[in-house]
């Protein structure tokens, strides 16, 4: 059962984060894209809420993350923060405001923290990136990484399959790892990567080291909100736990509307003024 305490909640910060992994604490990350669900994990005591481009999927119906724009990650990013008042909220960067162009970059991230709030961004990638990483951190603005299978490269990558089994790039995966901390990232997420490299990582690693598909030996965990609630049942890897079946239970619950509406016994006389 969660210690959180509602009527006094401490801030989570990047500071905290780092605090956490020093004593050992588990971080725990969830995806959130609206006000009330963001309000409903924030009261659970979540740690950090990641404003994702996994919107794309399952909020908008995309095949990829490619598509989401700057204007909807900041929608979502102002509808998350409304909500939140303890969890650390991140928002991701999205394709195309960051690769290749530092200046884009900053500029990019200055409008996602004047815009929504929020606490940090997060960019995929590792050396093909540290111009971009350098810039905005020259700003002050917090960065999460993300290394390992990163989305926004899923048609590099031509599918969806585990990353960095080979050791050449298990070796880049290391190396960008130790580079994202040297720049002066706040943490990095590792997606679907063997268990011993991610564990191995966190081991080497001072920031907190958050995985998805990265087995139980790094710092946190983090998965898309809709595929653990079981919202999205048509996405089953490996390391998905569902914790929750409210595709079935609000497939039901509207089934049982209907039911009602049609027979006349919705409203009832209670429900009437």
């Amino acid at each position: 059962m969660s210690t959180y305490n509602e009527t006094a909640p401490r801030k989570v910060t990047t500071r905290r984060l780092t605090e956490m992994k020093a004593r050992g604490e588990k971080i725990s990350m969830l995806t959130a894209y609206d006000y009330s669900m963001a309000k409903l994990i924030d009261e659970a005591g979540m740690d950090i809420i990641l404003v994702g481009d996994s919107a794309s999927n399952v909020m908008a119906g995309n095949i990829t993350t490619l598509p989401m724009t700057l204007d909807q990650m900041i929608y979502h990013g102002c509808s998350v923060m409304r909500a939140v008042k303890r969890a650390l909220v991140v928002v991701d960067m999205p394709f195309g405001t960051y690769q290749g162009n530092s200046i884009e970059a900053l500029n990019s991230a200055i409008r996602i923290m004047k815009e929504t709030g929020a606490d940090c961004v997060k960019l995929e990638g590792g050396e093909e990136i540290q111009e971009s990483i350098s810039r905005i951190l020259s700003a002050g603005i917090p960065i999460m990484g993300h290394l390992g299978l990163t989305p926004q490269s899923i048609n590099k990558f031509g599918g969806y399959a585990v990353r960095a089994k080979e050791e050449a790039e298990a070796q880049k995966l290391i190396k960008d790892a130790h580079l994202l901390e040297e720049l002066g990232c706040c943490a990095v997420v590792i997606e679907k990567v063997p268990a011993a490299l991610a564990k191995r990582v966190a081991e080497e690693l001072t920031i907190p080291v958050i995985g998805i598909g990265a087995g139980g030996g790094v710092d946190g965990q983090v998965l898309v909100m809709h595929d653990m609630l079981g919202i999205n049942k048509g996405f089953s890897p490996r390391f998905l736990r569902r914790y929750a079946d409210l595709s079935t239970e609000i497939t039901n619950a509207v089934k049982h509307y209907i039911d009602d509406v049609k027979s006349c016994d919705f409203p009832n006389e209670s429900e009437q003024y």
